[in-house]
């Protein structure tokens, strides 16, 4: 099976936006763009399976609004620990 990859982007003034996905070699560019600037990757087939159907630059499908809040909401406490740590 090949890697893929899927990116997306909130910026609260609506749903969250598909900004980059592909396969093999651009799923790997992907990976390595989000590990260099610190954004954190999450492992999920299905949802990986699903954003792909997504065009570029359109919202996530109201289907995954859950699953997407739930992981922006886990990424949101990992950012304020860890500005709570650098401020220790």
């Amino acid at each position: 099976m090949r890697e893929k990859a899927a990116a997306l982007a909130y910026d609260q003034s609506g749903a969250p936006k598909v900004v980059a996905k592909g396969t093999g070699e651009v799923a790997r560019k992907i990976i390595e763009q989000a590990i260099e600037y610190g954004i954190p990757i999450q492992k999920d087939e299905v949802l990986v399976e699903t954003l792909m159907r997504v065009e570029y630059g359109e919202e996530i499908p109201p289907q995954l609004y859950q699953v997407v809040a739930e992981l922006l909401a886990f990424v949101y406490r990992l950012d304020k620990l860890a500005n709570d740590r650098t401020k220790s």
